[in-house]
């Protein structure tokens, strides 16, 4: 794929930019103000499109230009290298609508979401409204959209367990509705295909009183609370769990629990979590990840796999 590298083509990019899109777009922003670990150098250019089609259109001029591009949810779950990220970068942040699609009478209630709407809010407005299904995943970070690519999972239940259908969008600005047998989902992964965005999804909830919703949503955020570092910089878990274990076991298993690299940390409270104590960078990280993935193979046997994404330039 083209890299803009030069400033002759980061203006003619820019001009191409205006011609088709009238949304917010900001050049050289740092990725650091928009990942959760506060962590990555600056993205050539992100935009920030309002509707299904100027993000057709966006989609449409990468394809023409030959620039990469990669959609940008919450933040969570991703590790940017500190030399930045070539190409541009989407937000769904507008993306954020949540309607009643029907009520189906015998208790359930089906909900069109958007992608960008924070998994957080969304969590809220089933308390509000007194919907049931979801609530373990309570505390996690990010967007629906992103829960919903990788398939987030929490005290057992998983994104999946409540997905109807899955509205995307191609690189050729193209929707596709795929339903929950076609979405083949596993842990950690919805299978999408790479090149298609998701705009939004129906999820199937349960009609129940609000205030017990309510108390369903504390108590596992209390539980969670007291396992997790979730008010420090993270990216969630960085390893997925093996079959039949947890990494979080294991790495505190290996004695790994405090171990650092910079200010990059294994959480005390939580092992599978690496905090960023200030100013910890992305090579600090992986030089971390690979620390314990050692440490834990030398010890158990058991080659962790990374959870985190990695993109950009390290």
């Amino acid at each position: 794929m083209k890299t803009i590298n030069i400033e002759l083509e980061m203006e003619d990019l820019k001009r191409k930019i205006k011609d088709v899109f009238k949304g917010e777009v900001r050049f050289g922003e740092f990725m650091s103000l928009h990942t959760t670990l506060k962590i990555g150098g600056p993205v050539d250019v992100m935009v920030f499109p309002e509707s299904v089609v100027a993000l057709k259109e966006l989609l449409l001029l990468t394809k023409r230009e030959h620039i990469q591009s990669f959609v940008l949810g919450g933040g969570s779950n991703l590790l940017v290298g500190d030399r930045g990220i070539r190409g541009m970068a989407i937000s769904l942040r507008s993306f954020r609508n949540v309607e009643l699609l029907k009520d189906t009478g015998n208790g359930e209630v089906m909900l069109s979401v958007e992608a960008g709407i924070p998994l957080g809010s969304l969590i809220n407005y089933t308390r509000r409204y007194g919907y049931s299904g979801i609530e373990p995943l309570a505390g996690i970070p990010g967007t629906f959209g992103g829960a919903v690519c990788c398939n987030a999972g929490s005290f057992g239940t998983e994104i999946k367990d409540v997905i109807s259908s899955v509205v995307t969008m191609d690189g050729e600005g193209r929707i596709r509705v795929f339903n929950i047998q076609e979405m083949d989902f596993s842990y950690r992964s919805s299978n999408l295909p790479d090149d298609h965005i998701i705009l939004s999804a129906s999820i199937v909830l349960r009609r129940d009183d609000p205030e017990a919703v309510k108390m369903r949503i504390k108590e596992f955020l209390h539980k969670k609370a007291m396992t997790q570092p979730l008010s420090e910089p993270s990216a969630g878990c960085v390893f997925k769990n093996p079959e039949g274990d947890t990494a979080g076991r294991l790495i505190d298993e290996a004695g790994c629990k405090g171990m650092r690299v910079g200010d990059i940390e294994v959480s005390r409270m939580h092992a599978n979590y690496f905090i960023n104590r200030g100013n910890g960078t992305c090579r600090d990280f992986i030089r971390l990840m690979a620390q314990v993935r050692e440490r834990v193979r030398r010890l158990s046997g058991v080659v962790l796999e990374p959870e985190i994404r990695i993109i950009g330039e390290i």
